[in-house]
């Protein structure tokens, strides 16, 4: 079941982000840029796009496994617990943002770590843009603005 997410649901949502960031992003990013991803990833981040009503949190029975967040046209904060990743829960997700996004906008768009970027290459989108930051220790964080005309 997908559905929108409240505010009573806040440290769910948090959690599941901050869980996947931190067992998964340590595979393919220095620690400077995982930290940047915690950081950017914030309660106060979070709980805006839960008032704006553009959070989704899906459900396998009763268990959540899964967010979403989609601003306009852009696909932003797709987490799946990592326990229950490659079950085709990324997919679900993005199949359900590409139609809610299709209905108002020609194209979507969305950011693209490098643990996600084959996943998008594989569903037709294209890097538009390559992007580095500087984050703390010296680190860098390196990801792709992609996208896909629908």
């Amino acid at each position: 079941m997908l559905r929108l997410a409240n505010q009573d649901e806040l440290e769910l949502v948090y959690r599941i982000v901050q869980t996947t960031i931190a067992e998964i992003y340590p595979h393919y990013y220095p620690k400077g840029a995982v930290e940047f991803f915690q950081e950017h990833h914030s309660k106060p981040h979070i709980a805006a796009d839960i008032e704006n009503h553009a959070v989704y949190l899906l459900y396998d029975g009763e268990c959540p496994v899964a967010t979403l967040t989609i601003n306009d046209n852009e696909i932003n904060r797709l987490f799946v617990l990592p326990a229950h990743q490659h079950r085709g829960y990324g997919t679900q997700l993005m199949d359900f943002a590409e139609t809610e996004i299709a209905m108002h906008h020609p194209q979507a768009i969305l950011c693209a770590s490098h643990a996600a970027q084959e996943m998008y290459c594989k569903r037709g989108y294209t890097v538009d843009q390559f992007w580095k930051i500087p984050c703390h220790y010296g680190d860098f964080l390196c990801y792709f603005t992609m996208k896909k005309a629908l």
